[in-house]
């Protein structure tokens, strides 16, 4: 056997023995691995709460290059849609868990992502961008800036790059909010026309349905809302 061995040859093989297993029982220890401890040796690299002032330097940072871009060409649209996203991020931040609401204290950043939309737009961009569009819709939305009429506005740029049945009719729930009912007519009668034929009766009910008005401080789903795709509609 391994210390069957003599005299002080053992004795030094034992004690090596014993370290080994004092520096893996403490090291279990220490990563929090196993037994009743309270402290983890990364508790102290950086927590969850480091980690959200980590991520927001980085947008901030990102934030004021962006800035001194369009100080120096207004008509930046690369730092125009990158400062929209990144002021809804640091706004976004703000917002304590299980909330879908803005702090008063993120206002301001909604404020100026809203700002840089529009002088995005202002840059008159040849294919405007649709996905920071659905961004925007979030941004003008009941629980942000509460802006309904631009909100109808991001809606119909989506419709009009993305020209299909699913966008119009997402296009519906935000003319409604606005209480623009020319428009919802027109987005529902652009909805069916877009429809396979099997389905257009169906897109068409759903189209009226859109149309109601919303329930005082409704909004329009975050995922807008889909045309039927099960075939069961008949055509028209």
């Amino acid at each position: 056997m391994l210390f069957d061995l003599g005299g002080k040859r053992r004795r030094v093989v034992q004690g090596v023995y014993l370290m080994l297993a004092v520096l893996l029982g403490g090291g279990l220890v220490l990563f929090g691995i196993g037994g009743d401890v309270s402290f983890n040796v990364f508790d102290d690299v950086g927590g969850s709460g480091n980690n959200n002032n980590a991520g927001n330097e980085i947008v901030q940072k990102r934030v004021d290059r962006n800035e001194a871009r369009v100080q120096a060409n207004p008509n930046d649209e690369a730092a125009r849609k990158d400062l929209v996203r990144g002021y809804y991020q640091l706004a976004t931040s703000q917002t304590t868990d299980g909330s879908a609401s803005f702090p008063k204290e993120a206002q301001d950043e909604l404020r100026k992502a809203a700002a840089n939309w529009q002088a995005y737009l202002g840059t008159e961009p040849a294919k405007p961008d649709a996905s920071l569009a659905r961004l925007v819709l979030q941004l003008y939305g009941p629980d942000a800036l509460k802006k309904p009429k631009e909100a109808q506005e991001a809606a119909s740029l989506i419709a009009r790059v993305d020209n299909d049945t699913n966008s119009y009719l997402n296009l519906i729930q935000y003319a409604a909010l606005a209480s623009d009912t020319r428009t919802a007519d027109l987005a529902a009668t652009k909805a069916v026309d877009l429809a396979p034929k099997s389905e257009r009766k169906a897109v068409k009910a759903q189209a009226e349905q859109l149309k109601q008005p919303p329930p005082a401080g409704g909004q329009a789903p975050a995922g807008g809302a889909q045309a039927p795709t099960d075939g069961s509609a008949t055509g028209e």
